[in-house]
């Protein structure tokens, strides 16, 4: 059932308040939404499915995630002195009166006169601008530069000074646990059970990370309803303090990491000497990251139309928000994992009209299909898709090259999870590529530093919450709080443990396919494509470190979370090496922009 405001809100979610209602703005129109709603999640319930342009071919682009990885959605939020350009729509918390709009377009956001740079494609190749605007020299000043700075760019920022506060502030703990999934609150409350100081430090508003999002039952109750449990234990101990809206965005020496806590981002305007910001300097002896993972796409073509999103994204906004993105769905996935959005659009009422995997048939898709009553396609893909505001069709070709199109309006894709082991890597430490998840780790802990759950790759709630305790405690050990022969505490009962059985699928292109069909999309915020990817190798550009400068690929203000693995993965193919030998790029602080 939907509310008739809003035509593709659930009335259930476990993360917003339908009892009460606030009104938003976006590009001058007026909305409802319920308290808790993101501007992503409000903007989709009430059926907006384009929401901005792509940075270098103006192409329509709608809502690809539902958290800090998103590279479409990026709106200017508030106007005049508070206006804060490119910020993510995922993740701006609503609040009544909010005034957004797109950008990057001109003059509308549906007609914008700079998608004629889609038709120029061939000239904006990788590596463009070392091979145009070369002559005369004498134009680049006058006619060149201006014309790039003026297609360049994306929001505006404000121009009258800026009427907040802002405040800096040091922290001090035995343990700092980053992310508040299960691993996170395992691991926080057999830390804090031993008496250690204990920080916890959450970038969402509400604790719980992917518990909120899936439907799987601990100690036979909803995982979100154990995570409010589990948090309120927490609370209750003097020795904890949890941080919410708060991102560790950077690992430094000496224990040191910087942490950026949102006060009063989701209030129209601070309350009185409140600052708007914190960044913190907070100083651990023993830190546990546990900051889950971040799903990846498939790369085919025209794989960016807006209502074609990430799986696990589609299941966020169904269990956490209470929305649909979509009316007649296409599930796409080469792991189990993306199955379970079939299952669960399908208990909203949405029709699920084609699953494709593909992976050989199996006994789970099979059941997953018949009860859904939807026609699955094993050893499949999606070759193209079809719409320009908004998918409206996907053509499934299966291993023998037959075709079959199907209208729909939303494509939910699952290539796979990439644990993310951003702040294990800035110390310089390398990840090392696993082929059971086909993703890569942390090669191993260092002394001060644990890694758990998805982060970690381990796949399952029961792996998370047990790998979360161990780890936890391991670190009041190395903080002499416990023995190091004294057992974990013992973690809940996971009813009905999920499967992941991945079998990796990067792209779904084929010789043929590449030649007819439109653009694949590796990097969806800087249009870097498959097409890209593979000149750079032909033009030398072999290196991950090359391409991703050539290219831009992962070079975006997302640092390319959902990009750079397909990127390196097609680089490996091109050049005819593993994945493991092609290697991949490490990254900086600060984690998100």
């Amino acid at each position: 059932m939907t509310t008739p405001t809003q035509p593709m809100r659930l009335i259930q979610g476990n993360g917003v308040d339908v009892g009460k209602t606030i009104r938003f703005t976006f590009d001058g129109r007026s909305y409802t939404a319920h308290p808790g709603d993101t501007l992503a999640s409000a903007l989709l319930a009430n059926g907006v499915r384009l929401v901005g342009r792509s940075f270098k071919y103006h192409r329509p682009r709608g809502i690809l995630s539902a958290g800090p990885e998103e590279p479409n959605a990026l709106v200017e939020l508030r106007t005049d002195a508070r206006r804060e350009p490119n910020t993510r729509a995922t993740v701006a918390e609503l609040f009544d009166g909010l005034t957004a709009s797109s950008q990057n377009r001109w003059p509308t956001l549906a007609f914008d006169a700079l998608g004629i740079n889609g038709a120029l494609s061939p000239v904006f190749t990788a590596g463009f601008y070392y091979k145009t605007f070369m002559w005369p020299a004498s134009f680049w000043e006058k006619i060149y530069e201006p014309i790039i700075r003026r297609a360049a760019g994306l929001g505006r920022a404000a121009e009258e000074a800026d009427p907040d506060c802002y405040e800096k502030s040091n922290g001090f703990c035995d343990v700092l646990i980053v992310g508040s999934g299960p691993a996170g609150l395992a691991a926080a409350l057999a830390a804090a059970s031993t008496g250690a100081r204990v920080i916890l430090c959450e970038q969402d508003s509400l604790p719980g990370g992917r518990l909120r999002a899936e439907n799987i039952l601990i100690d036979h109750q909803p995982g979100w309803k154990w995570a409010e449990a589990t948090v309120n234990r927490l609370r209750a101990m003097p020795n904890v303090r949890i941080m919410t809206r708060s991102c560790v965005f950077a690992r430094y020496d000496g224990g040191t990491y910087g942490v950026f806590e949102r006060i009063s981002d989701h209030l129209a305007t601070p309350q009185p000497d409140q600052p708007r910001q914190r960044l913190w300097r907070i100083v651990a002896r023993q830190c546990v990251i546990a900051t889950g993972g971040i799903e990846r796409p498939i790369v085919f073509p025209n794989n960016d139309r807006p209502g074609i999103m990430l799986a696990g994204a589609v299941r966020t906004y169904v269990n956490r928000f209470g929305v649909v993105a979509g009316r007649r769905a296409v599930v796409y996935t080469n792991n189990d994992d993306g199955l379970r959005s079939a299952t669960d659009l399908y208990a909203t009422g949405v029709q699920i009209v084609a699953i494709v995997d593909s992976r050989p048939s199996s006994a789970h898709a099979q059941a997953i299909a018949q009860r859904t009553g939807a026609p699955l396609f094993p050893n499949a893909r999606i070759a193209d898709t079809s719409g320009y505001r908004g998918v409206t069709a996907a053509l499934i070709r299966d291993n023998e090259g037959k075709d079959c199109r199907i209208a729909c309006d939303l494509i939910a894709v699952s290539g796979g999870w990439n644990p993310d082991i951003a702040l294990t890597t800035h110390h310089g430490k390398r990840p090392s590529y696993n082929d059971g998840i086909a993703a890569f780790i942390p090669t191993s802990n260092e002394e001060d530093l644990h890694v758990s759950g998805v982060a970690a790759g381990t796949m399952t709630t029961s792996g998370a919450l047990t790998e979360g305790a161990r780890t936890g405690h391991q670190a009041a050990v190395c903080c002499g709080f416990a023995e190091a022969s004294s057992p974990p505490p013992t973690t809940p009962v996971v009813d009905q443990d999920e499967s992941y059985g991945i079998v990796p699928q990067w792209h779904a292109m084929d010789a043929e396919s590449g030649r007819r069909a439109g653009r694949a999309f590796i990097d969806f915020q800087n249009d870097v494509t498959a097409k890209d990817t593979k000149l750079a190798a032909q033009e030398g550009f072999r290196s991950v470190e090359h391409l991703k400068r050539y290219t831009t690929l992962g070079m975006a203000t997302d640092q390319g979370k959902t990009a750079n693995v397909n990127g390196l993965a097609f680089l490996a193919e091109v050049n005819g090496q593993s994945i493991p030998q092609t290697g991949t790029t490490l990254t900086r602080p600060p984690t998100q922009p």
